[in-house]
């Protein structure tokens, strides 16, 4: 994101003064999808596009924000019945309210802020922007709190101002970035553990179907209440089981008459994709990217016809994959649109790309978006 733009713009709507400038990413994930909510592991790493806010504390007890994508402006206070209407706006009180919370003692702030993340793409532009403002006020305003915390405060943004039910992850990667490392999380315990990923003679590269998905939607929060009762139903059994991620087939399957088909279909692909994460760490550590890429495709199916996430331009995309012998491809992010991540050998890189595009407009009627992945750091300062 070119710096140069926000600074124009805050410069221009506030009244010439400069502040400091912050950025955080936005993330991809390799692989271990809709099971941080269900206490298990996923394999983000930051990437090389994000948000960038500009920043500079006004002596009141109001923020003055603007939107530069948006072209939008807004003005609040910082109690809680001060909340303002417009859902960007929503990120950035929920922030501070969070940390006010927690005993951080803010004042007013004027902020400009704009994005290079795709919105609806799946790489997670909403946690960006929470982390942004995050990491910056606890800058500002010296507050002392630590990385995992503002983690928890972006989700409890999402929580408690947005209405999404969201997991760490986006929040954590975002926060804990590092450039040429993916991370693997566990979701409970907050652990985590850098794995370099510098795929030689391979490129991650993201399709997007440029089909808006809407993770606000009942959709995202019905298939996490599917997963909580079937948890549910096996913990009468197993007590130790406090998640999905703590239970087996077996354990599954005792209760199968118990729960509905689809609770049973939305948990029987937890339990797969908690351990197609461990697989994937396995085969990182040895170098073997086409394991990687096998459980990338178990995957996509596993998400289109179990979790039911996918959607049909999505299908396209990964059978598309599949044809022009593309290692590994599944849909990324919660679902219902945004991007396939694909990881494809250098030499079929281009003729790749060429018949994406060829094929998704002959069948859709638009081209699908290219973005080359960089691994990158985390949540910063810039000046």
């Amino acid at each position: 994101m070119d710096i140069e733009i926000v600074r124009s713009r805050f410069l221009k709507h506030f009244d010439g003064q400069p502040g400091s400038v912050y950025a955080s990413p936005g993330r991809i994930n390799l692989i271990g999808e809709h099971t941080d909510y269900n206490g298990g592991f996923v394999f983000p790493g930051a990437i090389d596009k994000g948000m960038v806010a500009e920043i500079r504390l006004n002596g009141t007890d109001k923020v003055r924000a603007y939107s530069i994508d948006l072209k939008d402006y807004v003005e609040f206070g910082l109690n809680e019945e001060d909340a303002p209407r417009a859902s960007w706006a929503r990120y950035i009180f929920g922030v501070c309210r969070e940390m006010i919370k927690r005993g951080a003692k803010l004042g007013g702030f004027n902020t400009a802020f704009a994005g290079d993340v795709p919105l609806g793409a799946g790489m997670s532009s909403s946690a960006a922007l929470e982390s942004t403002y995050a990491y910056a006020l606890n800058d500002l305003f010296n507050c002392g709190i630590d990385k995992f915390e503002l983690a928890l405060i972006g989700q409890a943004t999402e929580h408690n101002y947005v209405g999404v039910n969201c997991g760490i992850m986006d929040q954590f990667a975002s926060l804990f970035g590092k450039e040429g490392s993916l991370m693997l999380l566990d979701c409970r315990s907050l652990e985590h553990k850098y794995y370099p990923f510098n795929p030689k003679g391979y490129k991650l590269v993201l399709l997007d179907t440029v089909v808006k998905h809407e993770l606000a939607s009942s959709a995202y929060n019905k298939r996490r209440q599917s997963c909580e009762t079937a948890a549910a139903a096996i913990r009468k059994n197993h007590p130790e089981v406090e998640f999905l991620r703590d239970a087996t087939m077996d354990m599954l399957n005792e209760v199968k008459a118990e729960i509905t088909a689809e609770d049973y279909m939305r948990a029987e692909y937890v339990i797969g994709e908690v351990q197609r994460v461990m697989d994937v760490c396995a085969a990182l550590e040895k170098g073997d990217y086409e394991t990687v890429g096998a459980r990338m495709y178990e995957t996509h199916d596993g998400m289109s016809r179990l979790y039911e996430v996918s959607c049909e331009e999505l299908d396209f995309l990964n059978d598309l994959a599949k044809k022009n012998g593309v290692t590994g491809s599944r849909v990324m992010g919660g679902g219902f649109g945004g991007c396939t991540i694909n990881l494809v050998k250098d030499e079929l890189y281009d003729a790749f790309i060429a018949d994406a595009k060829e094929a998704y407009k002959a069948a859709y009627g638009r081209l699908p978006k290219v973005y080359d992945v960089v691994i990158s750091d985390g949540a910063r300062k810039l000046v």
